[in-house]
C-alpha cells in the first residue's frame, strides 16, 4: 500500500501548537513526548513515585472477565494478564460504542493504541499494553446509534437506532431490542454493492448481534474481531467490576469536589492566558461527576447554598455524605464526566500515554492541575493517527482532471468551475458579460436623455435596465446549465470523488463507516496499516488502495 504524509492543518490551535511548537505549550503538559527523554520520564515516575492506582491483579482478572465475554482472542487475553506484571504499562485511548463502530476515526485510534504500545514497548525494553476505553458510561444516545454511507446517486446517508426508552440512562445499560438489530442490519445490508466479501461480512455481522444486548456489546465484539490478533484489550467503563476497583477514587473525587474543580478552572484561566479557547465547557460551579438515580444519568453541580450537590435544575439534592457512600459501597452508582475521566483512567491504569484525538489534546490542556492536587502527573498526549483512503476509482478520476490531492482537499469546487469554463466552446461568460456591457453602454446615454423631459421617465428607465439585465443574466443562467448538462458526466465524476474524500466538506473518516470498505476490499488494507511502522506525529496520512 502506497501512503503519503501531509500536514492537514486543523481547526484546534492549541493542538496544532503542541505538534508543531511544543515549546509555546509545554507549561500545559508535564511530558514531551517529541522527545525520547519524555518516555523515559514518564515511565520512571510510574514506576517510582506513582502511588495507589487500582489493584493489578484485580483489573486484570475485570479486564480478562469481559474481554473473554466479547470472544476476546488469546493474544488478547495474555495482554490482559500481563497488568499483573508491575513493569507492565499501558497506552489508553477510547471512544463512545457507536453502531456498527460509527466512523472510521474510531478504527484508527485503535490502529495508534496498538501501533504506539508497540514502539513503546521496544523504546523501553518493556511490556507496553495497548487498551481500548470504550465510554459505555455516557448517556448520549443519540452520538452514537448511527452510522453514514455514501449512497449510489452520491448523497451522506443515516441508519439509526432509536431509543428503546427515552431514558437518560448510560449506553452499556440501554437495552437494544432483536427487532431493532434486525432493522439496522438490513439498512447496512442494502447499503453495502454485491461483492464477495459481503456475504461474509453481513454473516458475522448479525451473528455477533445475535449474542449482543447493547450497543457497548456489538461494538466491542465488532472490535475483538477487528483486532483481537494484535492484542488489543478492552475496558467497558461501565463495567460494575471495574467500578468496584475505582471506588477510592471516587471518594476523592467526592470529598474534594470544589478543589477539583477549583483546579481545572486554574486550568483554563492558564489556557486563556495562553491566547487559546478552552475546547471543553466549563462552568463556574461543577462536581464533574454523574450519580445514577431511577435509572437515568444526572450530572451533578454543587448546590447554591453550598449544603451538597443538585441536578441542573435544582429538583433533586444529594448531600456529600450521602455520594461519599455510594463511592465506598455501590461505585457503579456514580460516573465520571469528561473533565474527570481523564483522572479516572490515570488511576485505574499505569498510563505511559494517552492517545487523542486534536480536540481531546486541546481539552486535556485545562487538567493539569487537577492531576497534580490528586498526587498525579498527565501522561504523555500522543495524536491519533489520521488517514484518507484514496480508491482506486477515484484516483482515476483525479489523473483525469490533473487534480493533485491539495486539489481535491482544498479547492475542489474551482477547480471544477475552471474545467467547466474550458469546456465553454462558445465563451458564454465572455459573450453574455460583452452583451450586458454593450446594451449598457447604449441605454444608458439614452435614459439620461429621457430624463431632462421628465425625473419619472429617468427612474423608469433605470428600472427598466435592471429588468433588460436581469432577463440577460437569467438567459446566461439557462445556457450555462444546459452546458452543465452535456458534460454532466464529469461533473458527477467532480462529485464522487469530492464525496469520496471530503464528503460535505468534513475530513473521510469523521463521517464514513468501515464496513463499505471492507464490503469493496476485505480487510487487506486494514492488516497493511497495522503492519506499517506509523508513529503518532501528528500528520494525515493518505492511503492508495
Amino acid at each position: 500500500m502506497q501512503v503519503e504524509a501531509i500536514h492537514w492543518k486543523s481547526g484546534q490551535p492549541l493542538t496544532e501548537d503542541y505538534i508543531h511548537r511544543f515549546d509555546k505549550v509545554g507549561d500545559l503538559f508535564d511530558y514531551n513526548p517529541w522527545e525520547a527523554a519524555g518516555w523515559q520520564e514518564r515511565a520512571d515516575w510510574l514506576d517510582k513515585e506513582r502511588s495507589g492506582g487500582a489493584d493489578r491483579n484485580a483489573l486484570s482478572e475485570a479486564l480478562i472477565r469481559f474481554n473473554t465475554a466479547i470472544g476476546g482472542s488469546e493474544a488478547t487475553i495474555r495482554q490482559a494478564e500481563l497488568l499483573k506484571d508491575r513493569r507492565t504499562l499501558c497506552i489508553v485511548g477510547g471512544q463512545q460504542a457507536s453502531l456498527f463502530t460509527g466512523p472510521l476515526l474510531v478504527i484508527y485510534k485503535a490502529i495508534t493504541l496498538i501501533q504506539t504500545a508497540k514502539q513503546a514497548s521496544d523504546k523501553l525494553k518493556r511490556p507496553v499494553v495497548p487498551v481500548f476505553w470504550i465510554a459505555g458510561e455516557d448517556h448520549d444516545f443519540d452520538e452514537v446509534n448511527h452510522f453514514h454511507y455514501l449512497s449510489s446517486d452520491l448523497k451522506v446517508e443515516k441508519v439509526k437506532l432509536e431509543h428503546p426508552t427515552g431514558l437518560r440512562t448510560s449506553v452499556s445499560q440501554t437495552v437494544i431490542p432483536h427487532e431493532q438489530w434486525e432493522e439496522a442490519l438490513a439498512q447496512m445490508e442494502q447499503s453495502l454493492m454485491p461483492t464477495e466479501f459481503r456475504a461474509e461480512l453481513m454473516a458475522s455481522l448479525r451473528s455477533m448481534a445475535d449474542s449482543s444486548t447493547s450497543l457497548v456489546d456489538y461494538f466491542a465484539r465488532i472490535m475483538a474481531k477487528l483486532f483481537g490478533a494484535y492484542g488489543l484489550v478492552f475496558v467497558d467503563s461501565d463495567d460494575p467490576h471495574i467500578r468496584r476497583l475505582e471506588s477510592p477514587m471516587f471518594q476523592q473525587l467526592v470529598e474534594r469536589s470544589d478543589a477539583i474543580h477549583s483546579a481545572l478552572l486554574k486550568g483554563k484561566e492558564r489556557v486563556l492566558s495562553g491566547g487559546y479557547q478552552p475546547q471543553a465547557e466549563l462552568h463556574d460551579r461543577g462536581a464533574n461527576l454523574f450519580v445514577y438515580d431511577g435509572g437515568e444519568r444526572i450530572l451533578l453541580y454543587p448546590a447554591e447554598d453550598g449544603n451538597g450537590f443538585t441536578d441542573r435544575r435544582g429538583e433533586r439534592r444529594y448531600s456529600r455524605e450521602y455520594l461519599a457512600d455510594l463511592a465506598e459501597s455501590s461505585p457503579e452508582r456514580l460516573s465520571n464526566n469528561v473533565m474527570t475521566r481523564p483522572l479516572m483512567q490515570d488511576y485505574l491504569f499505569p498510563v505511559l500515554g494517552a492517545v487523542l484525538g486534536r480536540s481531546e489534546i486541546a481539552y486535556w490542556g485545562l487538567t493539569r492541575e487537577a492531576f497534580h492536587l490528586l498526587g498525579m502527573r498527565m501522561p504523555l498526549l500522543l495524536p491519533r493517527l489520521e488517514f484518507t483512503l484514496l480508491e482506486g476509482t477515484v484516483q482515476k478520476n483525479m489523473k483525469k482532471f490533473d487534480l493533485s490531492l491539495e486539489d481535491v482537499l482544498f479547492r475542489l469546487e474551482d477547480k471544477q468551475q475552471g474545467w467547466l469554463r474550458e469546456q465553454d466552446q462558445l465563451n458564454l461568460e465572455e459573450r453574455f458579460g460583452e452583451v450586458k456591457s454593450r446594451f449598457k453602454d447604449s441605454y444608458e446615454p439614452l435614459i439620461e436623455a429621457i430624463g431632462g423631459i421628465n425625473p419619472g421617465l429617468r427612474k423608469l428607465g433605470e428600472t427598466n435596465l435592471g429588468k433588460i439585465i436581469e432577463q440577460i443574466e437569467f438567459l446566461k443562467q439557462k445556457s450555462e446549465d444546459g452546458m452543465r448538462s452535456q458534460f454532466e458526466s464529469g461533473i458527477r465524476q467532480f462529485e464522487r470523488i469530492g464525496m469520496s474524500l471530503i464528503p460535505g466538506g468534513k475530513p473521510q473518516e469523521r463521517v464514513f463507516n468501515i464496513a463499505s470498505y471492507i464490503n469493496k476490499y476485505g480487510e487487506g488494507w486494514l492488516k497493511e496499516l497495522l503492519e506499517l511502522p506509523l508513529e503518532p506525529d501528528g500528520k494525515h496520512r493518505v492511503c492508495y488502495i
